[in-house]
């Protein structure tokens, strides 16, 4: 009888100890997991926000639908990560860039598209610049950037031949912004200097106004803390007019990846988030790691009255945008996009619909779906036709999470509705 019960006890005894000990094993990878970095790869964001209490069923008319149905599985998401209803467009593939690239920039001149830098992996951007000629389709006219201009996160915008260039991220992972500031010469292809911001910043909203070339919001030097700080330099021809920034009135909201238009005289700043990531602390190559991001649908305008004023919201909140859009018809259109990271998996959502914000009625509305979701695409309008390149896709139709860095050209005929 003794025997037996100590042999009880020592067999409690270890069935403890195998709890506690898995237990504690569950807790110490639950924290490194929610510690960790996104290392080697930026594409795969998984850090959280804010979660939404209210729940959609979300069904798609593919197999994996039928797997998830077999293994008792549901696809949740929250109504505002949940791609939007929309006509379905008929996508055309183009030639495809000789480059990938993720947070580089574009700017459309006539029936050229010169696309700019950006990432190729999170560990190599590119210091160069290739054209679209959307005449003949082709890729071709490739040229560098000066050496100590960024590489992402910039400021672009251009008056019909000069193409202004302003501050932004210089080096791959997550490194430190530059205050430079630069001007290009699309016809002979030369670059100069401009005065330099007076702080440096990762992707501010930048446009030419009234003569005078706007810079504002953008994310701090901590690459996290939202800039509220709005500057002006009056510039003509490529040339700064002034030695220094001028300070104007300051957005009402910061942040980065946002959409910044002239139409009519009137500047309209739209989407974006506040908060993105930094670099690890004490990481010889500025290793990125998560934070708290939140992506909005605000869309401000400043006119003659120079206040800012609110106009309808985004259909869903958007960021990394500030080169996916162009105007047509009186009429802002944006392709694609980032909104909330998802409530269970916290990782990012990428957005797959073209939006039309109608300025005549300053409505909202889905013109179409993309081929895929997919963020920080650079976007141009020739003859009728609506083209995208480059960015960072989904993983698939049931995944909306980021993964591969694409060169990919598409093309649809757009047809907008204005009344």
């Amino acid at each position: 009888m003794v025997r037996v019960a100590s042999s009880v006890k020592v067999g409690s005894a270890k069935l403890v100890l195998i709890c506690i000990s898995l237990l504690g094993f569950a807790l110490i990878a639950d924290f490194l997991w929610a510690s960790s970095s996104y290392s080697s790869s930026l594409w795969n964001s998984q850090h959280s926000s804010s979660s939404p209490s209210n729940f959609i069923l979300v069904t798609n008319n593919n197999n994996n639908n039928k797997n998830n149905k077999k293994n008792g599985k549901k696809r949740v998401l929250a109504a505002a990560y949940a791609d939007l209803n929309g006509p379905q467009l008929n996508w055309e593939k183009m030639l495809t860039a000789p480059v990938p690239r993720l947070d580089g920039a574009a700017i459309q001149i006539n029936h050229l598209l010169f696309v700019f830098a950006g990432y190729g992996t999170i560990d190599t951007v590119h210091s160069h610049v290739d054209i679209y000629n959307f005449n003949d389709n082709t890729w071709g006219g490739r040229f560098d950037m000066p050496k100590e201009m960024a590489h992402s996160h910039l400021g672009m915008v251009t008056d019909g031949r000069y193409i202004y260039v302003v501050t932004g991220q210089y080096g791959p992972q997550c490194r430190g912004p530059t205050a430079h500031t630069f001007v290009l010469d699309t016809v002979t292809k030369q670059w100069e200097d401009l005065p330099p911001l007076p702080v440096p910043r990762y992707a501010p909203a930048t446009t030419l106004w009234r003569d005078r070339l706007h810079v504002m919001g953008g994310s701090k030097e901590n690459r996290h803390t939202p800039g509220l700080e709005h500057w002006s330099l009056a510039v003509k021809d490529g040339k700064p007019l002034e030695k220094e920034w001028r300070s104007e009135i300051p957005i009402p909201r910061g942040g980065p990846h946002r959409a910044c238009i002239v139409v009519d005289d009137r500047l309209y700043v739209i989407g974006g988030q506040e908060g993105d990531f930094m670099a690890k602390p004490g990481s010889p190559i500025f290793k990125c790691s998560r934070r708290e991001e939140v992506v909005y649908t605000d869309v401000y305008m400043l006119d003659d009255e120079m206040k800012w004023k609110v106009l309808p919201p985004m259909p869903k909140p958007n960021s990394h945008i500030e080169f996916a859009w162009v105007v047509v018809n009186n009429s802002i259109v944006i392709v694609g996009g980032t909104t909330e990271k998802h409530p269970e998996t916290k990782k990012m959502v990428l957005n797959g619909e073209v939006v039309q914000f109608n300025l005549n009625t300053l409505k909202w509305s889905v013109v179409g779906k993309l081929p895929y979701r997919v963020k920080t695409t650079l976007v141009g309008f020739w003859n009728g036709w609506l083209y995208f390149t480059s960015g960072q896709r989904d993983k698939s139709p049931d995944d909306p999470s980021p993964k591969k860095v694409i060169g990919e050209m598409w093309r649809t005929k757009l047809k907008l509705n204005n009344i």
